[in-house]
């Protein structure tokens, strides 16, 4: 039994990779850089949202009386409560928004990538790793 195996990783090891493995490969190898930068902004925007989520906090403690600071890109302008809480709900919103986004193409890519993985493993068993 232990000689069948090790004939089967050595064919494995000798498997002659066609262009179209090559081609699979390499989607696979774009995919995975794909997710992990998808991943990375999905992490900025969880805390963006976060960050909003605070301010909602403590928008709804605050003097509506008073004029907010709000930071628009890298400025802070004097809002009136009111106008802040609009545009804070409006900025939620696109967070949301932007993280659904990402996470359909997160899952996407993972979709794409197993399906490769299936491919790839079938033909090259343990002499591929595409695990990280």
């Amino acid at each position: 039994m232990d000689a069948q195996l090790a004939q089967e990783e050595e064919n494995d090891d000798n498997a002659e990779v066609t262009w179209e493995d090559q081609q699979h490969i390499n989607s696979f190898s774009k995919l995975n850089t794909r997710l992990r930068a998808i991943e990375g902004k999905m992490e900025e925007l969880k805390q963006e949202k976060e960050a909003l989520d605070d301010l909602a906090m403590e928008l709804e403690l605050a003097d509506e009386d008073q004029p907010v600071l709000y930071k628009v890109g890298e400025a802070f302008i004097h809002l009136p409560h009111r106008r802040a809480m609009k545009q804070l709900e409006r900025d939620q919103g696109q967070v949301n928004k932007e993280l659904s986004s990402l996470t359909e193409s997160a899952e996407q890519c993972e979709k794409t990538m197993k399906g490769l993985k299936v491919i790839l493993y079938a033909k090259f068993g343990r002499a591929i790793n595409l695990d990280e």
